[in-house]
């Protein structure tokens, strides 16, 4: 019982898996935060765009 207590293996591989998946909930939170952000971009452009259509068209 005592040897399966102190067995270490596998250790490693467990705090790779564990490092890979934080990394890739930082990438996720990175790319949701990006695509708001572009999303707001590109509606505060055609927001823009439709004012000056409108004033050329008055």
């Amino acid at each position: 019982m005592m040897k399966f207590i102190k067995d270490e293996n596998g250790q490693g591989m467990l705090e790779y898996v564990l490092i890979i998946a934080l990394v890739a909930l930082v990438l996720i939170g990175v790319l949701v935060v990006i695509n708001t952000k572009s999303k707001n971009a590109g509606n505060k452009t055609n927001n823009q765009m439709d004012a000056v259509e409108n004033a050329l068209d008055s």
